[in-house]
């Protein structure tokens, strides 16, 4: 791969992230969200809003921490870890506090893309062979599913058009 498909990959991948390419931003989904609304668990759902807040959050770090660094990673237990039981968040720091540290781990992501840029392809250090581009579209890939239920509950709660 030349320079210019690597800064095209790059480029790519630097927008895939954030979303709102083809769908709408994690960003987006999550604006004017209320502490009232991310706490309701609508009828025949499994999860409210703050839940699956969290399950993106907790996954995205650790997407992030294993990305960085697969030779000093912890695994977390599947699918305990991963998930809060808590329907919704203590109060409007919490949801803000929550929304805030999964955008800033977007950034990150974004960020160790361009600081890696020239390795995108290479075994991260301690993988079995994972590469930072499969890390990043993991992410990606984990965080759009995600949006689009957020934007499912955000319209059977009656909280978007």
């Amino acid at each position: 791969m030349d320079r210019s498909d690597q800064k095209r990959t790059l480029d790519q991948l630097l927008k895939l992230i954030p979303g709102s390419q083809a769908h709408v931003s994690l960003e987006n989904a999550l604006s004017n969200l209320t502490v009232h609304v991310a706490s309701k668990v609508p009828e025949g759902m499994p999860y409210s809003i703050w839940q699956l807040l969290e399950h993106i959050r907790i996954a995205q770090d650790d997407i992030l921490s294993f990305s960085k660094d697969a030779s000093a990673y912890k695994s977390m237990k599947w699918p305990d870890d991963y998930w809060t039981d808590e329907e919704g968040p203590a109060d409007e720091n919490a949801l803000e506090s929550s929304i805030e540290e999964v955008l800033k781990g977007i950034q990150k992501m974004q960020d160790l893309l361009e600081e890696r840029s020239e390795s995108l392809f290479k075994p991260i250090s301690g993988s079995d062979g994972q590469t930072l581009f499969r890390e990043a579209i993991l992410l990606s890939q984990h965080n759009a599913y995600h949006t689009g239920k957020i934007g499912v509950l955000r319209r059977l709660l009656g909280d978007w058009a």
